[in-house]
Order: structure tokens, then sequence, then C-alpha cells
């Protein structure tokens, strides 16, 4: 590539929550050539910038294909990932797992310059238990009960070989914690609360109570930051893992100002439980193994992301969750299979 020429970037995923953030990001800079939106569904999103192409990474059948798109990019940005279907482990471990290994060897085998892949702050192991913030060298071993934490540190372990075996390769890895827009509500109502969850429950003259469970405290940000972190990844001489996160700290106090509710303590055993077997009716799609993950979570300091990066939030953690709400409410939705708006079904 020369320089004046610009990146040409590949993106896995890019039809989902990051993945739109990021290709709209894309489109706005200079250093960005091209992008190649890779995904098991061609959306009806059309950008100046970005050419879709349609691949399945968890078919092996699909990985000519792969290799065919990634062979002439400058970087590949890797954010393709399945949360369900959560009663089937050996899918979404086909999907997640094995999908990624076929990025990474297509990437290796076409020498691209730059990877930078999707981690999560699900990849860490339980916190200090003090409130403390860690920083990117906290253990990344994950919550073991989990298939989404195991699924995160086992590609954590990957990405350590790969970039002792391929050092002409720059690798980043974004650990961002959860992250929300408008866009995405209707998507990850599907996902966490089921297909048949009415959005427009989700008003605070409908939620006079919210539950209190103890070592609920978790960090978000809005995705459109988080694809801003990756876009100055992607043009800066950077390297290793970088913590993405918004303040403040979201407990229970928190939610109650925002969803003008109540809080009320309730035994997290007696949550789980209850949890527990609308999941084994297939009531609820969330399991509650991802429950006992979430409890267990650590802080993010960004001081990294903050310093190398030079990137800040443009919107606080309650502002990026206040647009969610306001998206299941709506049943909010983008032009992509994954985003696809409705309040119910």
């Amino acid at each position: 590539m020369k320089a004046s020429e610009g990146l040409k970037v590949v993106v896995t995923g890019a039809t989902g929550n990051v993945g739109t953030s990021l290709v709209r990001a894309l489109e706005q800079e200079p250093r960005i050539a091209s992008v190649r939106g890779l995904a098991r569904r061609r959306p009806a999103l059309t950008l100046a910038k970005t050419e879709w192409a349609e691949v399945d990474l968890s078919l092996e059948g699909d990985e000519p294909r792969l290799a065919q798109y990634i062979e002439d990019a400058d970087a590949v940005v890797h954010l393709a990932w399945r949360f369900q279907p959560t009663h089937d482990p050996v899918e979404t471990w086909r999907s997640n797992v094995l999908g990624a290994l076929r990025v990474f060897d297509a990437v290796a085998a076409a020498r691209v310059p730059i990877l930078v892949c999707a981690s999560s702050v699900g990849a860490y192991s339980p916190g200090p238990g003090n409130g403390a913030a860690v920083s990117e060298s906290w253990p990344t071993h994950g919550w073991p009960g989990a298939a989404y934490t195991r699924e995160k540190a086992y590609l954590e372990r990957v990405l350590d070989t790969f970039e002792r075996d391929h050092p002409q390769t720059r690798v980043v890895r974004m650990r961002p914690c959860f992250l929300f827009k408008e866009e995405s509500a209707s998507e990850q109502r599907r996902i966490f609360a089921g297909r048949f969850f009415p959005g427009a429950l989700m008003r605070p003259e409908l939620l006079p109570l919210v539950p209190e469970l103890a070592g609920l405290r978790f960090q978000a940000l809005h995705t459109d930051d988080a694809a801003d972190a990756y876009r100055r990844a992607l043009v800066r001489d950077v390297r290793g893992a970088f913590n993405l996160a918004a303040e403040p700290v979201i407990d229970t106090p928190a939610l109650s100002s925002l969803l003008g509710a109540r809080p009320v303590k309730v035994p997290t055993g007696a949550v789980r439980g209850v949890l527990s077997a609308a999941w084994k009716l297939h009531l609820a799609p969330a399991s509650p193994d991802l429950l006992d993950a979430v409890l267990r979570i650590p802080l993010l300091s960004t001081e990294r992301a903050r310093r190398e990066l030079d990137w800040e939030p443009s919107m606080t953690s309650l502002e990026a969750l206040g647009a969610f709400l306001r998206g299941v409410r709506a049943g909010s939705g983008d032009d992509t299979a994954p985003l696809a708006g409705r309040r119910v079904g």
C-alpha cells in the first residue's frame, strides 16, 4: 500500500452492533481507502466506501471465499460473534472460535499487516472484589461457567500464539465493556430478553421497582465511541490490548434514577433460580451462567486508550444506556438483518 492510497480494510461481522458503527466511522476517515464488510447476509445499508460480501465463518466450505476477500487487505477487523443459541454451545463455538481461527489463518496466509480483534471485558478473570478498576494486564481467563466468557478467554490465548508466530502483523485487542446504541436495541432485546418480550414495557411508568443484586456494578459505552477507538487503532502504530469504557460506573442507584424506579433488594440466588427455570423452559434466551459472569466482571481502567489512542468517550455510560432504552421502547434498528428493528417478534 502506498501512503497516498489509504488502507483497504476488511471487517467481519460488519452488519452487527459494532460493525455498523465502525463502517460508518471509517467512511469519515481519510486514511481509509475502502472497506469490505463481511456478513452472513448482505444488508440494504449503502455507504460510499463500503462493499459487501457474504461469508459464513462457521462453515469450512466458505474458507476459500474468506481467503479471497482477505488476500489484498491492509487491515482486518474481526468483530463477528454469535451470542445465540445459548442452549447449543457447540454451535456458538463453531461460529465464534472456529470462525475466528479461520480469519486468523487467512490473515497469516495473506501476511496482512494489521489485525484488530474484538475481545471483551468478559475475557477477564473475576475482578479484585474491592471495586478497583483493572488495567489490560489483569488475567484473561474469563468465567468458566458461561460459554461467552470461555470463548472470549480462549481466543485471547489464540492471539497470544498468533502474535508470537506472526510478528509481521500488528495485533490489537479491544476489550470494551457493555456496548449500547439506539439502533442495536431491538437485536439486544431479542438476544437477552427474547423475541417476544414487548419493548414497550421498558417505560418508567411501567417499571416501579428495580431489583438490587449484590455485586451488580458494570460499565457501559456508546457503540459509536467504541467504533472511534477501533478507527484510531487502525491508523496509529499501536499494539496490544485496550480497555474501553465510559463513566460513571452503573449500579443499582444509577439504574433506579435512570428508570425512575425504586430499588428493592432481591437475593441473587432467587433471581438466578428464576432465570435458570426460564432458560431451561426456553422462555428466556440468556443463561443463568451469564448472570454469574456479569456479577464477577471487573471494572476497567481506560488510561491506556486515552493516552495512546488519544481517545475520549463523547457520551457518558448513562447516555449510552438511555439510548438503548429509547431504542427498546421504539423498536429501533438499522438496515441490516441482525439489527432489524421491531418491538416484538
